[in-house]
């Protein structure tokens, strides 16, 4: 099986082939996936060590701009607003409503998230997940709501998840990573079960 998932990938990467296959066969995390979208997905750029979920939907790629760093967890990006179809079929009109979407160095953009057209979102940002972005998010913060406001500075949002860090059950587990998106370890999903649900919680199979 592994070298048949060697093949698929291989051609997927290397010729845009058996896409479909690759995906589920594969199933690329994030990393992974940002890559093949990178020589393929026709953005107008995406840059170093981004992460993007399969579930992300992104309607128009070539108005999308990804800086370095940059994390989607299944949300969606609106390059166009189709109501304009609409309103030309109806009212003998050619409107017209797109955008670009530039989104700056070091940003994540949560689960249900939507990014309309026309904005830019950092660098160093935060937009917290079923947030509605409908204007350009500041550098240095965390957004949310709808639509999205600013909740707070990234500093201090940093701050405030190191001090909480300190006090978890399972730091001492924690700390034993060798790499910041290294997965969680069988010892440190014990450790957090049993923080959870207490002594002899165990993961259901």
């Amino acid at each position: 099986m592994h070298a048949i998932r060697q093949v698929v990938y291989q051609q997927a990467h290397d010729h845009k082939r058996l896409v479909g296959l690759y995906r589920r066969l594969c199933r690329p995390f994030g990393l992974e996936w940002a890559q093949f979208l990178k020589r393929w997905g026709g953005f107008q750029a995406i840059g170093e060590h981004c992460a993007i979920n399969m579930n992300v939907t992104i309607t128009d790629p070539a108005y999308v701009k990804l800086g370095n760093n940059v994390h989607l967890s299944g949300c969606t990006l609106f390059g166009h607003d189709g109501s304009v179809n609409m309103v030309n079929q109806a009212f003998g009109l050619n409107l017209d409503h797109v955008g670009k979407i530039d989104i700056r160095d070091n940003v994540f953009i949560g689960h249900q998230a939507i990014v309309l057209p026309g904005v830019t979102i950092g660098p160093n940002a935060i937009v917290a997940a079923n947030s509605v972005v409908t204007r350009d998010v500041p550098p240095n913060t965390v957004v949310g709501g709808v639509p999205a406001k600013v909740l707070c500075t990234l500093s201090e949002w940093i701050a405030r998840t190191q001090k909480a860090n300190t006090d978890m059950p399972w730091a001492e587990e924690f700390a034993k990573r060798q790499h910041v998106l290294e997965p969680e370890s069988s010892a440190l999903r014990a450790a957090r079960l049993q923080a959870f649900f207490g002594e002899g919680a165990h993961h259901a199979h």
